[in-house]
């Protein structure tokens, strides 16, 4: 059983009716499985949106006017904090209801595993793991399997022959 980060706070909000979404702890226990012996303290904030809303940010911050499964916004904390002074702020996390709902459809997944994958996928876009890259790509890929296995939540990524 892993154990987490020493200290973690996730806050989820919600922009939409709350009915078929996975409940907080499961998001807070992704969350923990994905900064398992990464980080010691993480603050974040995860909002679970509709497809308005969805599209809305993806817009603005990405320039794509569609509706995408998670958005990730690193925290901005200022260089230079006083000695002693500990700022654990992660960053925020958007994740659209209708598209995972969607995409857990079309990909014969249960709609937990793939809330699953998406805050996992989130958080490590959180901690600066990125896939613009081809390598890049398959390193994250990999680690996700991992964190995502440790969970009990199979292979997102294979392919059903």
């Amino acid at each position: 059983m892993t154990v987490g980060p020493t200290r973690l706070d996730v806050s989820i909000s919600y922009g939409l009716p709350r009915a078929g979404i996975p409940s907080a702890t499961s998001f807070r226990k992704w969350v923990a499985a994905a900064l398992e012996g990464r980080i010691r303290e993480a603050d974040l904030a995860i909002r679970i949106v509709d497809t308005k809303e969805g599209q809305s940010m993806n817009h603005h911050y990405r320039g794509k006017d569609y509706a995408t499964n998670v958005l990730s916004f690193p925290a901005d904390v200022p260089e230079g904090l006083p000695k002693g002074v500990k700022m654990p702020l992660l960053g925020d996390l958007v994740i659209c209801a209708p598209v995972v709902a969607r995409e857990a459809r079309e990909q014969g997944k249960s709609l937990a595993a793939h809330y699953a994958h998406m805050t996992v996928h989130g958080v490590l876009h959180l901690l600066g793991w990125d896939h613009e890259d081809e390598r890049e790509a398959d390193c994250m890929e990999q680690l996700e399997r991992e964190i995502l296995a440790s969970l009990g939540v199979e292979d997102p990524y294979a392919v059903e022959g």
